[in-house]
């Protein structure tokens, strides 16, 4: 039967492992140890790729429920009733129909004598119920066990879907021009290199480069970002941004499956699989509260012996089965997974990318926002301000610190030589070495060549005037052959909404702090503009370490937003890595703890409220499962309540668990 797998899953998580919050790619396998033993050919968790939830796959449980049904109307509605070896010819088909699935996983588990498991507490209690007479109670227990079973695969399954949903937006088919004549097939069989054709309102299928003059295009897929996004020959377009208005030809840069939308659809669904400490909380949990609950049903129906005068062990006995119903823990484990789905999608529809639920937690505690500058704050987009030499013609000395500046791939670097305007002659070019935190080194047609702050300058001991010093903006001063030979000054553009990022930082009690390799002035001045409360430059990255560990020894949760690669290091010393621009780098993507798709500041706040969302959420339903439960065991331990209510409550809480969880998806924040 379809339910079968299905039962399975549910509760799935008190089986995986926590995945390792650094190794975003690492998949958990971990799986369900018994279904992994007993079945080859399924490990007990679909990912929602199988949807067994429609009516016709759940006819042994309908055909049970109608069963119940009427037999329930017959006694109540027509006050007839039956003998107990008829009721016991029409109640134990309906039992084995609704339970056959939950009594055989109950028996494996017994098998490797594991008794504490909801399968098992559930299969003691129906069977229970009808070795006491209590036939049609039996039934329903076990009938609207697997009905709210049902509702809660069909809901987590739904979840999923709709994460996967959200990116899953690869087209099948991609127009490709070979020979000089256009060809349909598979993005998986286009080259690197190859070009493809993309018409008026299709997806780009790969990555590539844009091929023809001019186009645009709606990225909000990937982005979040509605706003069309124009794009010149040369530039980047990425697999799943939609062409919106000619057509248009791409060459491609890369396979299918290395696609950057591949990449983070790989991401998001390994994220379901990486557990928050909640999720790990309530899994430990359960397996300590089982056993637990089995103790107490026992006491429940043995304790009286000693203590009631008129004891009666049916009497008891039924309110320990009671006891058991109602503590079954999956409205738990399922709803509080389910919540953190949610998250994840509301998060990856607003443009960002948690890669596990284990960092919707983590952002919750965040208290201080450390920042990079260029490309995090500021547009990372450069233009030459001013270019000033000595003793050198101006032409020649822009010619060779572009050469220079052509080996590294830092945004000033692309500034310098799109001012240039020529491609430098790499003939000329000798060996470039890179000085971590001051510049780049080279031999560029014969001469030694010094590019980068003024502390390279110092380094090599080559005196500069004073007034570089004191220029504001960034600025890359050069020495040819150990002469100071000239300055280019550089500017940048704070984004739009960065200023309004930092202001609701702010506003959630939240420390900013900019740590940046730019000369302290430039740091300065955008620090002021925006409102920064630390801002720290002219440091190397060893420095950005040091000034992490003293904000870490103060005991500040921290999150880092950067660009994940330069970084590495502060990024794995923060609670939590922020990448800004995560389509602009494969690296970004794998470092990073959460990629903001859209480069936009003021995402880090949102990324904040949908991990407190999440979190409240999942603790109104771990208080409201709880509550009820410990009212219900009190009640049925008491006499007051019977297996009805037990069971009303448990299937009751566990849809309104899930309900308050899905409606994390439909937040707008």
């Amino acid at each position: 039967m379809q339910e079968s797998k299905k039962l399975k899953e549910c509760c799935s998580t008190e089986e995986h492992s926590a995945a390792t919050p650094r190794t975003p790619h690492q998949h958990n396998h971990t799986g369900h140890q018994h279904a992994a033993e007993e079945h080859s050919d399924d490990d007990g968790h679909n990912h929602g790729d199988e949807d067994p939830s429609g009516w016709k796959d759940h006819w042994p449980l309908l055909t049970s429920l109608a069963i119940v049904l009427v037999m329930l109307t017959l006694e109540y509605g027509f006050d007839l009733t039956f003998n107990n070896l008829i009721q016991l010819a029409i109640f134990i088909p309906a039992y084995l129909l609704a339970g056959y699935n939950v009594l055989e996983l109950a028996f494996r588990k017994a098998l490797r004598l594991d008794f504490f498991n909801e399968f098992f507490l559930m299969s003691v209690a129906t069977l229970g119920a009808f070795a006491i007479g209590s036939y049609s109670e039996g039934v329903a227990v076990m009938v609207f066990y697997s009905i709210g079973e049902w509702f809660q695969d069909a809901a987590v399954n739904r979840a999923k879907r709709s994460i996967k949903a959200l990116l899953d937006i690869r087209p099948e088919s991609v127009d490709v021009i070979r020979d000089g004549k256009v060809s349909t097939i598979a993005p998986a069989e286009v080259q690197i290199g190859e070009i493809i054709q993309v018409k008026p309102g299709e997806k780009v299928a790969l990555d590539g480069t844009l091929y023809s003059d001019k186009a645009t295009f709606n990225t909000a897929a990937l982005t979040g970002e509605s706003k069309p996004d124009s794009k010149a020959r040369g530039e980047q377009v990425l697999a799943g941004m939609i062409n919106l208005n000619q057509l248009a030809q791409v060459q491609v840069k890369s396979l299918f499956k290395d696609s950057k939308l591949s990449k983070i659809l790989e991401m998001v669904q390994d994220a379901t699989a990486r557990k928050s400490q909640t999720q790990l909380f309530i899994s430990r949990f359960a397996k300590v509260y089982t056993p637990i609950v089995f103790l107490l049903a026992l006491l429940v129906v043995a304790l009286p012996y000693f203590i009631v005068a008129d004891y009666s062990f049916k009497e008891w006995f039924y309110r320990g089965l009671v006891f058991l119903v109602i503590s079954c823990p999956c409205a738990l484990v399922v709803s509080i997974p389910l919540g953190y789905f949610g998250g994840i999608g509301l998060a990856s529809r607003n443009g960002i990318l948690f890669k596990g639920s284990n960092f919707l937690d983590v952002m919750t505690k965040i208290d201080t926002v450390v920042m990079d500058k260029t490309g995090t704050l500021t547009k990372g987009v450069f233009q030459v301000q001013q270019v000033v030499t000595a003793g050198i013609a101006e032409k020649e000395f822009i010619q060779l610190v572009a050469a220079i500046e052509s080996k590294s791939t830092h945004p000033i670097a692309t500034a310098i030589a799109q001012y240039a305007g020529t491609e430098p002659n790499l003939d000329h070019i000798g060996e470039v070495e890179e000085i971590a935190g001051h510049g780049l080194k080279g031999l560029i047609s014969g001469k030694e060549v010094l590019a980068g702050n003024a502390k390279l300058l110092k380094k090599h001991n080559i005196p500069y005037p004073e007034e570089v010093d004191a220029i504001v903006d960034s600025v890359v001063v050069v020495a040819i052959d150990q002469q100071f030979a000239g300055y280019v000054t550089i500017a940048d553009e704070i984004k739009e909404d960065a200023k309004q990022a930092i202001t609701d930082l702010h506003a959630l009690n939240i420390k900013t702090v900019m740590l940046s390799g730019d000369k302290q002035s430039v740091v300065a001045k955008v620090a002021a503009f925006l409102g920064i409360d630390f801002a720290f430059g002219d440091l190397l990255p060893e420095n950005k370490v040091e000034k992490v560990e003293n904000l870490k020894k103060e005991g500040r949760a921290i999150a880092f937003v950067g660009d994940g690669v330069n970084d590495a290091p502060v990024v794995a010393l923060a609670d939590a890595g922020i990448a800004m621009g995560g389509l602009g780098s494969d690296a970004t993507i794998e470092t990073a703890d959460i990629v903001i798709q859209n480069d936009q500041p003021s995402k880090i706040v949102s990324a904040i409220k949908i991990g407190k969302v999440t979190r409240s959420v999942v603790w109104q339903n771990i208080i409201l499962a709880m509550s009820v439960k410990i009212i219900v065991l009190i009640l049925g331990a008491g006499g007051v309540a019977t297996l009805w209510e037990a069971v009303i409550a448990d299937v009751g809480v566990a849809l309104v668990a899930i309900l308050n969880a899905v409606r994390i998806q439909r937040m707008k924040i």
